[in-house]
């Protein structure tokens, strides 16, 4: 499936949770729309914001015991330098050209 290591400590696993809690919500703020019961849309999306600061403050929270990082990439190694100058651009370094 898919290459990425997936980390299982407690603040991933919580901000894992983010993207479903969200969409429960809008889920129960529609549902109470369509009861009439007094809920409006319009009005209570303002719940949404706080599940969102409620994962997000437990994520912040949360242990970040046995993380696992992603790997980084490997910064290129620079070539060695050397203290010979590189050859000056002459015509016979450069065969054909200005003929």
């Amino acid at each position: 499936m898919s290459d990425r290591i997936r980390c299982n400590c407690r603040r991933c696993t919580i901000r894992s949770l983010m993207g479903p809690a969200v969409i429960i919500t809008v889920g129960v703020l529609f549902l109470l729309e369509q009861t009439r019961s007094g809920f409006s849309f319009g009005q209570t999306w303002p719940v949404i914001l706080v599940v969102i600061g409620i994962i997000s403050l437990a994520s912040a929270m949360a242990p970040m015991d046995g993380h696992v990082s992603s790997p980084t990439a490997v910064p290129p190694v620079p070539p060695p330098i050397t203290s010979v100058p590189p050859p000056s651009p002459t015509p016979e370094n450069y065969p054909r050209q200005g003929q």
